[in-house]
């Protein structure tokens, strides 16, 4: 069985999105799709002494009427949002009894110079997944020669890839058609994920979850893989 998760590439996401590639076989990256403005596809959000907090890439938008693929949206590197992103990380998150493991790689990695949202996003998840032992076979989307919506759209890019499994978040009930994936003998398995609660920097806040994978690895270091497991 050959299992293939198949999601937008995100700014450093959330533990549940490697959660999901490590009970995967391959990774599909869905970059010639639709980019979703103000999503997290270019944003997320940390922790910090007042609360959550937004980190966002600037992009540039096109037309409202053109189609606008998340592999060619750009970069508005006009603005020093790399740079902001550090020093909030580091304002933040320097007490962390892990921050000084990864603090200075990624410092490393965003301020290198990026056009491309994709390529920023995909090079800071290869270096996650890198940290966390989480080694997958990675394909592109827009490299599959598939077309089409929805449940035709991943059914394609599965067999595409020779997975016979597509290994779901739950929010694919609300629109896959999972007759679709019988007669195309596919499997549909779902992820199983409660986000897990751990020891966080300003605890008078109390737990806040879904943060940036860069929460969970700054608090709880080697540990995080073990939040990878099924639950």
């Amino acid at each position: 069985m050959a299992i293939a998760v198949i999601h937008q590439p995100q700014y450093l996401p959330y533990l549940g999105f490697f959660h999901k590639l490590n009970q995967g076989d391959i990774f599909v990256v869905m970059d010639s799709v639709q980019f979703m403005r103000r999503g997290i596809q270019h944003r997320n959000k940390i922790k910090t002494n007042k609360g959550e907090q937004w980190l966002t890439v600037p992009v540039f938008h096109q037309s409202s009427r053109e189609e606008e693929y998340i592999k060619s949206v750009q970069i508005d590197s006009e603005l020093p949002w790399a740079r902001k992103h550090w020093k909030t990380l580091l304002t933040n998150y320097s007490p962390a009894p892990y921050f000084d493991n990864y603090a200075w790689e990624i410092q490393e990695l965003l301020e290198k110079e990026w056009h491309y949202l994709c390529e920023l996003n995909m090079v800071l998840i290869q270096w996650i997944m890198e940290v966390l032992g989480i080694k997958k076979q990675i394909v592109y989307l827009s490299e599959l020669g598939v077309e089409g919506t929805k449940s035709d759209l991943l059914i394609d890019a599965c067999k595409a890839v020779g997975a016979d499994t597509y290994l779901s978040g739950s929010g694919g009930k609300g629109y896959m058609d999972l007759s679709l994936f019988e007669g195309a003998g596919i499997n549909v398995i779902w992820q199983e994920f409660n986000s897990p609660s751990y020891n966080q920097l300003f605890p008078e806040l109390g737990f806040l979850p879904n943060l940036s994978i860069l929460d969970t690895l700054f608090c709880c270091g080697p540990e995080t893989r073990k939040f990878l497991e099924v639950n």
